[in-house]
């Protein structure tokens, strides 16, 4: 089915997802924007609910070129140049769209080694921030990456484009600081706070044991219960006239010492 109309139900829909994220709680379902980022969330196990492609001249595209399987015709839509510059959040796009089903994730879903290497973010606010981190995790080989009280979703156009799709290569889950504190704590998983006061340097820290780096906002950083819950607060060294860092760029310092410690 080729559509040529920006007032398409169909249309209307995506675009409502892309913006709401009440809507994409309500109906579990989310949009994810590029040939790349859809690979990643089809290895992930994620089921694609329905395909946009971009029109190859005036022809209907063919989904087994997208996804590498065909679709129902009723679940695969071609969209003419117009319609599909309506619905692209990217300038320099791929021609491909999917609406996708969410996937509910636990930490009892969290399939852990020995000595695990996991990242904790504390209620942060900007996707872009969180696909970041995300990106660095993957990287890293961060083992999950665990977000409390989250200010932001999941499954945010803006964080899975920031992420390039890490936020479906690396295993996250959300939940609140309370529950996330009781499973490290059960897991034997060490807490390690990024903090300025109370503090040592972070590359005197060992991270080779099953460790858990946890990161607050950059504007009040971490809240009380994270700084008691911690067996250790770290830093990283200041020198300029600026005391903080980006959340992004903190966090992959910490899980790239802590894959330096591992490699040994």
């Amino acid at each position: 089915m080729i559509i040529s109309s920006t007032q398409n139900p169909k249309i209307k829909h995506l675009l409502a997802l892309q913006q709401k994220s009440s809507l994409r709680r309500e109906e579990g379902l989310f949009v994810v924007e590029g040939r790349r980022e859809i690979g990643h969330c089809i290895e992930a196990g994620y089921d694609i609910d329905s395909l946009f492609m971009l029109a190859p001249k005036g022809q209907e595209a063919n989904a087994a070129n997208v996804i590498g399987k065909p679709m129902p015709a009723e679940r695969s839509f071609t969209l003419t140049p117009n319609v599909y510059e309506k619905v692209a959040y990217r300038e320099s796009t791929e021609g491909a769209i999917a609406i996708v089903r969410a996937k509910k994730q636990s930490l009892s879903d969290l399939s852990l080694p020995q000595e695990p290497l996991i990242v904790v973010l504390e209620s942060v606010e900007k996707p872009g921030n969180l696909g970041a981190v995300l990106r660095s995790a993957d990287a890293a080989g961060v083992d999950a990456v665990i977000v409390c009280d989250p200010l932001t979703d999941l499954y945010n156009p803006n964080l899975i484009r920031s992420s390039i799709g890490a936020v479906f290569t690396v295993p996250v889950v959300a939940c609140s600081s309370e529950e996330c504190i009781a499973f490290l704590k059960s897991k034997g998983i060490k807490i390690l706070t990024a903090q300025l006061q109370d503090s040592e340097l972070y590359y005197a820290t060992d991270m080779t044991c099953g460790t858990a780096i946890v990161m607050g906002t950059e504007s009040t950083g971490l809240t009380t219960q994270w700084r008691k819950a911690a067996d250790a607060h770290i830093r990283i060294p200041m020198l300029g006239a600026l005391d903080s860092l980006n959340v992004s760029v903190s966090a992959a310092i910490l899980m790239f010492e802590a894959v330096r410690q591992r490699t040994k």
